[in-house]
């Protein structure tokens, strides 16, 4: 009995692999873009419990115990209440964790060179319209793709020019970056 609250290691290797693993998997989250994490399919699901699962043992470091569990689970949520402290309370922080909204398209011209840098396919771009009851892409005033993997669209309609000035005039510079074509390189379409 005395067994299941005996940890296996020094108590604090726990948050200080809690720690590790956490800033890891953010770091990972992050590299892999916003379509990844915005359109969670059911192979989004597998390499959510594959991943999981590949963490475990670097969690735990192979220990069992409740204690051990108590001390992960209690660091992990810590460090969650941290993360969203932080991102409340400072906009460079935020930025760096959540990213940047990014123009995808603007005035009626969609940018493809920076659909295909966000792992955004014509098809889900296409799809947005429809969800946002947009049937040409000219009459798209700004289009978004959002922090959360999900795509805004305001129409030129309706006041939309004045909403999309102002909502493209509240985001930050790299927003609008867009990839710029060298000198020779081919036109892209």
């Amino acid at each position: 009995m005395s067994d299941l609250f005996h940890l296996s290691a020094p108590w604090w290797h726990f948050p200080l692999r809690a720690l590790a693993i956490y800033l890891m998997v953010i770091v990972l989250l992050r590299i892999s873009g916003k379509r990844a994490v915005g359109q969670f399919t059911p192979f989004d699901l597998v390499l959510l419990i594959l991943i999981g699962n590949a963490v475990q043992n670097g969690l735990n470091g192979g220990d069992n115990s409740i204690t051990g569990a108590l001390l992960l689970a209690s660091c992990l949520i810590l460090l969650n209440f941290a993360v969203a402290f932080l991102t409340s309370r400072s906009r460079g922080f935020d930025h760096l964790v959540e990213g940047v909204p990014v123009v995808l398209a603007r005035n009626g011209q969609v940018f493809e060179d920076v659909l295909r840098r966000e792992l955004v396919s014509h098809d889900d771009y296409i799809e947005a319209l429809r969800l946002n009851n947009v049937s040409n892409p000219s009459d798209v005033a700004l289009a978004l793709l959002e922090t959360n993997g999900s795509i805004s669209v305001i129409q030129h309609q309706n006041g939309g020019d004045v909403r999309a000035d102002f909502y493209a005039g509240q985001l930050p510079p790299r927003s609008h970056r867009r990839r710029r074509r060298r000198p020779g390189s081919p036109q892209s379409n």
